[in-house]
């Protein structure tokens, strides 16, 4: 029976988070070759005798390699073929994981605006933005810009997230309504953001997962 050289597999995460506002991606700088000292994804291998799936080696690469745990994170693609590692056929799982507000992990991370990306290692770009077209084509049919804010926030932050995530200018009383029809978040009664001269309410999100919009915000 013929048999066949074993494909290298390994996990990628495209690490963005809400920094000078705007979004910024958290990169590595390689230890080994190939590549060696130059930026790329946080990834690693899987670990097959304690992860449960990838995205248990996607959650276990963020919180080894950048000691951030509270992200959103889901599986965005898998990324294959001969060219993309000199070493041999390799095959990458993609996730994307928005980190909930500003992390105060101690990190070795660079940290990039996704706007001005420096090339990266491997086929990285090109998997980065893979994942901005698809976090923006998701912002706008759900909650999912909402993941990049701390679990409480107001709602100028809330609408200005989701300009920024979607590059878009929204109106401020029509994106008031639609986010109270689709019953997204709740005031926190009794607090109020204290970083105004005029004290604006905190809101938090009623559900902890993604909800999708009956038409475009």
């Amino acid at each position: 029976m013929k048999t066949y050289p074993a494909p290298i597999l390994t996990i990628d995460v495209v690490l963005l988070e809400l920094r000078q506002g705007t979004l910024w991606l958290g990169v590595l700088p390689r230890e080994d070759g190939p590549f060696s000292g130059e930026y790329a994804l946080p990834g690693g291998f899987v670990h097959t005798d304690e992860d449960a799936d990838t995205k248990a080696t996607a959650l276990r690469v963020i919180r080894e390699k950048t000691e951030i745990v509270d992200v959103f994170c889901e599986q965005l693609g898998t990324f294959s073929g001969a060219n993309r590692d000199p070493r041999g056929w390799s095959a990458t799982v993609v996730y994307y994981a928005l980190i909930r507000g500003k992390h105060t992990a101690e990190t070795a991370l660079t940290w990039m605006p996704i706007d001005a990306l420096k090339t990266l290692a491997f086929d990285h770009n090109a998997i980065v933005q893979a994942a901005m077209e698809r976090i923006r084509a998701k912002g706008n049919w759900s909650n999912l810009p909402a993941f990049l804010l701390p679990a409480t926030f107001t709602f100028s932050e809330l609408r200005q997230t989701y300009e920024l995530v979607l590059k878009i200018n929204l109106n401020d009383s029509a994106f008031r309504r639609k986010i109270e029809e689709m019953g997204l978040i709740e005031p926190i009664v009794g607090q109020k953001s204290k970083l105004t001269a005029r004290p604006a309410q905190l809101f938090k999100l009623k559900r902890d997962a993604i909800l999708s919009f009956d038409r475009r915000i």
